[in-house]
């Protein structure tokens, strides 16, 4: 039985007349803390998007648009909860899954400013709420950041942090007591 995605908005290719249509996404709160489990941050506290979708030839639809996510990660170095806003857009080209197989199998390349490809399922049905989710994924903050926070220094060997200055203002090193002792002739 496959995974329903956390959130899901099944469409189907058929329904979208010659002229478009636009869809306004809203996550429910459950949809966010679901989410928000799925991508190990703290939460998801807002996610939508305004995405108007078109037929293309063979079948294809695309969907362009905003998405539009406020977040909240923990800071890689303290652990203190990051908000993040993200504001993307969204270009998405939705193809029958015998078209991205044939794309896949051929090494067909698509240049970077190309819109995603995402396969529909063998019926004509694609999931927009799943492909959302997934840009949101993709424009996540990788490594959040409070501010101020900052890695304490290790020594060369990465163990404890590193010795303070010396009392003379002289900075401690790994080498500072073969110098002491080459200054001294003490071996």
């Amino acid at each position: 039985m496959p995974v329903r995605p956390e959130f899901s908005r099944p469409l189907r290719a058929d329904r979208i007349g010659a002229e478009g249509r636009t869809e306004h996404l809203l996550a429910s709160p459950a949809e966010r803390e679901a989410l928000a489990r799925r991508f190990g941050i703290e939460s998801v506290d807002r996610l939508e998007a305004e995405v108007t979708l078109r037929r293309e030839a063979g079948g294809r639809i695309s969907a362009r648009g905003r998405l539009s996510a406020n977040v909240v990660q923990a800071c890689v170095i303290s652990l203190e909860p990051v908000p993040q806003h993200v504001e993307e857009p969204v270009d998405l080209r939705f193809v029958p899954a015998a078209d991205a197989a044939l794309a896949e199998a051929t090494g067909e390349e698509e240049a970077p400013q190309a819109p995603d490809v995402v396969p529909m399922d063998p019926g004509g049905t694609f999931d927009l709420g799943e492909a959302l989710a997934q840009q949101l994924a993709l424009a996540l903050e990788p490594y959040p950041r409070a501010e101020g926070a900052t890695l304490p220094r290790l020594d060369a060997a990465g163990g404890e942090p590193a010795a303070k200055p010396a009392a003379g203002g002289a900075a401690s090193h790994p080498f500072a007591d073969l110098e002491r002792m080459r200054r001294t002739g003490r071996r």
